[in-house]
């Protein structure tokens, strides 16, 4: 794997705004190759790791937009003809997508391996979470149609698919008829981890403002329960939920990673409503020993170990995407609590550990560029 290292790699990623779950992953990448060049669509300077930072940066045309970092998600009718990019000669191109990074088109011969944290979403599969109806929305419609065509055909500039999970993995095959191998994002176990302080009598969600992350029946449900809740994050739905929630909600804003390792140790599980592709934040809550209350659907169902298994619950599932179904899963806690073993729970996010995912990661594309290199050394 050292040999590895020199090869010859571009990186492609969509935008460079902040360290969310698609930038830990690239950071990974970034540390093995840290002279790799990365193409994206645009830099917010300041805004993720060093790892990242420093490195030749090729941002899109995008990028000369003036402040186009505060807005860049409405340029979506752009971003196809912005992320034509036609790479120089290399050994592997690895593009890391949830967007449009995957159409980047290789040298001829070349290998572009995506690690796909979905086809893109409000294209496919999320249109009604991103775009309100009304008078408009036949010309989105139109426009998301001629998306997905666009994006459908440049699937075939990727030679070899990575997805995230089962559920990416299933979503691939959908959009794109194309397989592909699961490989789990990294969770940094070492950062993320319990303590012996008492638990405080709180909910917590950490969540990007996004109306599909639905937070707003976390909102319902602690106030039909009347149960305190504290909230992490920012976004376009900050307004909306500000104005549904009560006395028993505390609004924190954005925090530093250390302050939600701080209240991921003390609350007393996570709430986590809406529907992810993989989900981080849940897995690094187990491995502070925190149980999770998610919805039944997405990556939550590949990492959270419900009650009636074996090896113990590191959470609790509830099956219908509404604050009634939730409220029952948090009464199913409530009344099981001395099942949730901190030990259990943490054992289980191990099994998502950053090592882990840079074996499997940097071994699957070494496999790829020197099939039978690799081979012979496993033999």
């Amino acid at each position: 794997m050292e040999a590895f290292s020199s090869a010859r790699v571009l990186l492609v990623h969509d935008w460079l705004t902040g360290m969310r779950g698609g930038e830990k992953c690239l950071d990974v990448l970034c540390r093995f190759w840290p002279d790799a060049p990365l193409y994206t669509l645009l830099h917010k300077p300041g805004s993720v790791a060093p790892s990242i930072e420093n490195r030749p940066l090729h941002p899109s045309v995008l990028n000369r937009l003036p402040r186009v970092s505060r807005y860049y998600r409405y340029t979506l009718p752009l971003m196809p003809f912005a992320a034509g990019w036609k790479l120089p000669a290399c050994d592997l191109v690895v593009s890391m997508s949830h967007a449009v990074a995957k159409s980047a088109q290789p040298p001829e011969g070349v290998p572009h391996v995506c690690y796909c944290f979905t086809p893109m979403r409000y294209a496919w599969h999320m249109r009604e979470s991103y775009f309100r109806s009304g008078l408009k929305a036949w010309a989105i419609d139109k426009l998301l149609a001629a998306i997905r065509r666009w994006d459908k055909r440049t699937a075939d500039r990727v030679t070899h698919y990575v997805a995230i999970s089962r559920t990416i993995q299933q979503r691939i095959a959908d959009c794109y008829g194309r397989d592909s191998t699961v490989i789990y994002p990294p969770v940094d176990t070492d950062f993320y981890t319990p303590t012996n302080e008492p638990r405080q009598d709180y909910y917590l969600v950490v969540s990007a403002f996004a109306p599909y992350k639905r937070i707003d029946l976390a909102i319902e449900a602690c106030a039909k329960l009347k149960r305190k809740l504290v909230i992490i994050g920012t976004g376009q739905d900050t307004a909306r939920l500000k104005a549904l929630a009560g006395p028993d909600v505390q609004f924190l804003g954005w925090q530093s990673d250390t302050a939600i390792r701080d209240h991921l140790r003390q609350c007393r599980a996570l709430l986590f409503p809406g529907e992810e592709d993989f989900g981080i934040v849940p897995v690094e809550a187990n491995a502070c020993g925190t149980p999770v209350i998610a919805l039944a659907r997405g990556g939550a169902t590949e990492t959270i170990v419900p009650r009636g298994r074996a090896q113990g619950p590191t959470g609790v599932w509830f099956d219908e995407q509404n604050a009634e179904s939730l409220i029952g899963a948090m009464e199913e806690f409530e009344a099981n609590r001395d099942e949730f073993q901190p030990g259990t729970i943490r054992r289980q996010a191990l099994r998502f550990n950053k090592g882990r995912f840079e074996r499997e990661l940097i071994g699957y594309l070494e496999s790829v560029v020197r099939p039978t290199e690799v081979k012979r050394v496993a033999a």
